[in-house]
């Protein structure tokens, strides 16, 4: 079954959910993982494309938008909505709420930061998860 690991940036904590995405994706890549970041929107999705670039200076990320790159040269696919590659282990959600699709993926991984909002969304995908029987872990990151 698909396990759930809940990232919490703590208050002081450097970044938001977007840097900890880009984190998380280059250590599940290194580790020879293959990534799907799932954006709230195309909006989110380009800002996660650029944001890979640029994250970190001695770091290169091969990654690109679902869609619009060869999915099967790039271990990181940012998509939105519905699209959900084939082959891919690790699924970031980045949406406010868990994809349609997220039973294909060995790994979630959900990441809150300090927007009450998306920490009011981030507990309602909690409950969804735990109510669903997925196994769930939490990491608070400092």
């Amino acid at each position: 079954m698909t396990r759930v690991d809940f990232y919490i940036l703590k208050e002081n904590a450097p970044g938001n959910r977007y840097t900890l995405a880009c984190r998380i994706a280059e250590k599940a890549w290194r580790q020879g993982h293959r990534v799907l970041i799932h954006a709230g929107g195309i909006d989110e999705a380009r800002h996660m494309d650029r944001l890979l670039w640029t994250f970190r200076e001695q770091s290169f990320i091969p990654h690109g938008l679902l869609g619009q790159v060869d999915a099967g040269i790039n271990p990181v696919l940012i998509g939105h909505g519905n699209e959900s590659p084939q082959e891919h282990e690790v699924l970031i959600n980045l949406a406010p709420e868990p994809p349609t699709f997220l039973g294909q993926f060995e790994r979630i991984a959900e990441l809150i930061d300090n927007d009450p909002q998306y920490r009011k969304q981030g507990r309602m995908r909690f409950r969804f998860y735990r109510e669903h029987g997925y196994p769930l872990n939490t990491h608070e990151i400092a």
